[in-house]
């Protein structure tokens, strides 16, 4: 149910930056929301034409959705251990990084034939 995706504008990287980026991802992502990193799904986008600022420069956009009620304590910890790992892995800065934090509700969320 937990999701992250990452779009950015980076090249894309070699398979096991992203492969290791995805893992790590996954792993915070239920530990932040106390979920079974076996339902958190992960996606990664790269070459993406995108502005910030309006410049080209790298950026990257993240969206977090999970079934439930996160809260502000949990999006500000979140926000600060998910730009750190962007900012390592893919070496796009902090301030360059907007993520959008949603909470779905579990008749809105499908899988494996049915709905939460």
């Amino acid at each position: 149910m937990p999701l992250i995706q990452v779009k950015t504008s980076v090249s894309q990287p070699e398979s096991t930056v992203i492969e290791s980026l995805l893992t790590t991802l996954s792993a915070k992502l239920a530990q932040h929301l106390s979920k079974p990193e076996s339902y958190v799904m992960t996606a990664f986008e790269s070459d993406i034409n995108m502005t910030f600022g309006g410049t080209f420069d790298p950026v990257c956009y993240l969206e977090i959705k999970s079934i439930g009620n996160m809260n502000a304590s949990q999006t500000k910890a979140m926000s600060n251990d998910f730009c750190q790992i962007i900012e390592e892995k893919l070496d796009v800065p902090k301030n360059r990084i907007y993520i959008e934090f949603a909470d779905a509700k579990g008749m809105m969320w499908g899988w494996d034939g049915r709905t939460f």
